[in-house]
């Protein structure tokens, strides 16, 4: 399965199974919360600039 969704520059994030299982092993809390993090990552209450110059979307 993989997920699209537009952030909120236009920009299209799409998160695959094979990225989401990498993500849940180095951070299992978020196991389950899949719709969560995109929804964030659709609509953020706020972003933040990340160390190496990525953006953060946060709820």
């Amino acid at each position: 399965m993989i997920n699209v969704v537009l952030y909120k520059n236009g920009a299209s994030v799409r998160l695959t199974d094979e990225r989401w299982s990498h993500i849940v092993e180095e951070h299992n809390e978020l196991a389950g919360l899949r719709y969560d993090v995109l929804e964030t990552v659709a609509e953020p209450e706020r972003i933040l600039a990340g160390w190496s110059g990525e953006q953060l979307a946060v709820r």
